[in-house]
């Protein structure tokens, strides 16, 4: 299974020193004087967290220069002077990264971010060998680009969905089947909302992804209450539960795989542990092909279809 054309909808890029400061005010404002063994020598404290001052006295800048940073104006900053602030905000590696990108985007980041993406036709044939275990291909945007057949009886039917709806921001925030699907729902919206905060950071002027974000802020009040803390982070690997229409509750490990070939791609692959009542539950779904995936579909209707709800 593979992707189709997608319809080209833009917006208006995100405002990238806008991010940088919101980014920053957030980070100081989650910390305390005594998080970072500062005195607090008062209760009457003006701001949430920590002073712009207290943050420079850590990083060991000025007040201005910390200042113009946080108002957004990152462009002659250096990368030793990032990596202070990083370690006096406690920034975790993906918060880093995020805030480098941020404040010194890098030139080859300038390529069109809006093409159509594709996926390598030996990528689709390794997913079309992976015949026991559900696996994908995500690109930006939270974009689900490929995906086999174990995918689709897990996941739903993406096939018979558009191809702009073929997107987990799409599906979680604006489906209640997913949230049905997702035991831990509020988790994997925060995990998207992360990932989609990434990408802003590194394609601050795609069309697409502004557009997204747009939709989804006016559509989901939970989207907008994620987006708005502004947290990112990467997730590798971990145990996605699921209760599945046909099989009931899943535990999954998933690996998150990020290919080397500047796609800015991932191959996510789910598996079970073996003999685990769940390893059995996908040897069921595995041995009923197209139907299982079929009753999957209308079980938690993607689109309503033929076969009754079991």
């Amino acid at each position: 299974m593979d992707e189709q054309p997608q319809a080209a909808v833009a917006g208006p890029p995100l405002d990238r020193r806008a991010e940088l400061s919101e980014f920053l005010r957030s980070r100081r404002a989650r910390l305390k004087p005594e998080d970072v063994g500062l005195p607090d020598f008062g209760r009457h404290r003006r701001v949430p967290g920590l002073r712009r001052e207290e943050l420079a006295q850590l990083a060991g800048v000025s007040v201005a220069y910390y200042t113009r940073l946080e108002q957004g104006n990152g462009r002659n900053v250096s990368a030793e002077v990032l990596d202070s602030i990083a370690r006096a905000l406690r920034l975790t590696d993906a918060e880093h990264a995020h805030l480098t990108h941020l404040a010194k985007p890098k030139s080859h980041k300038k390529r069109p971010a809006a093409r159509q993406q594709h996926v390598r036709p030996a990528l689709r044939q390794l997913l079309d060998t992976m015949e026991g275990v559900p696996a994908y291909v995500v690109g930006r945007r939270s974009e689900i680009l490929a995906w086999n057949r174990m995918a689709a009886a897990v996941f739903g039917d993406w096939d018979d969905l558009p191809a702009a709806e073929r997107n987990w921001a799409r599906l979680v925030f604006l489906r209640p089947e997913y949230r049905e699907l997702f035991v831990d729902w509020e988790q994997k919206a925060i995990d998207i909302v992360c990932a989609l905060r990434m990408d802003a950071g590194c394609w601050p002027d795609d069309p697409r992804l502004s557009a997204l974000v747009g939709e989804l802020s006016v559509k989901s009040e939970e989207f907008r209450r994620l987006w708005a803390t502004h947290d990112v982070k990467e997730k590798s690997h971990g145990v996605k539960r699921l209760h599945h229409p046909l099989v009931g509750d899943l535990a999954l490990n998933f690996e998150s795989l990020r290919l080397s070939d500047g796609t800015d791609q991932s191959l996510l692959v789910y598996h079970a542990e073996p003999g685990s009542p769940s390893a059995e539950s996908l040897r069921l779904l595995a041995s009923w092909g197209t139907d299982a995936t079929r009753a999957g579909t209308s079980a938690r209707p993607l689109r309503p279809r033929r076969s009754p709800s079991p």
